[in-house]
């Protein structure tokens, strides 16, 4: 009886709560990652520069995993470690909505499928402008933030 899969047990209202406190964890992520980046757009920085492009995205990492563990940490509510989930779903959607955008005069006028995720997402002195430029907030920084949620909550309750 000790292999027994606890979780068919759970009611609709256990259910419904995880669902409702998924949804709350995933939204806290985004809003963090929104407070990051208004705190970097009070700077002004040259959007054309590489700098605060790595600078931001190394803190829609930090700073959501910073925000996950200290939630975690004082509700001990371990759905809050499974929002990497919703990063990982969002992240999906965006990377195949890209892939069906058409190519043109432009930055990306000849790429491949690679090429267009990668110069979409990763790529960040030469972007593919596909997604008026915002590939970088949209598939990266918004999926890395809830990633980032996850992994401090992770740490705060194991």
């Amino acid at each position: 009886m000790d292999n027994v899969d606890l979780s068919q047990n759970k009611t609709l209202a256990d259910l419904s709560r995880e669902a409702l406190w998924f949804s709350v964890h995933t939204l806290a992520a985004v809003i963090v990652l929104a407070a990051v980046i208004g705190s970097i757009a009070l700077i002004h920085p040259d959007p054309d520069s590489l700098q605060p492009k790595l600078i931001g995205t190394l803190l829609a990492l930090l700073v959501p995993m910073a925000v996950g563990f200290v939630i975690a940490r004082k509700q001990q509510n371990d759905i809050a470690g499974y929002v990497w989930i919703s990063g990982l779903l969002l992240f999906s959607v965006v990377c195949v909505y890209v892939l069906d955008l058409p190519t043109g005069n432009g930055l990306c006028e000849k790429c491949g499928a690679i090429d267009k995720l990668w110069r979409t997402f990763f790529d960040i002195t030469h972007g593919s402008g596909l997604i008026s430029g915002d590939g970088l907030l949209v598939g990266t920084w918004i999926p890395l933030s809830m990633i980032g949620y996850a992994i401090g909550a992770r740490y705060a309750i194991d």
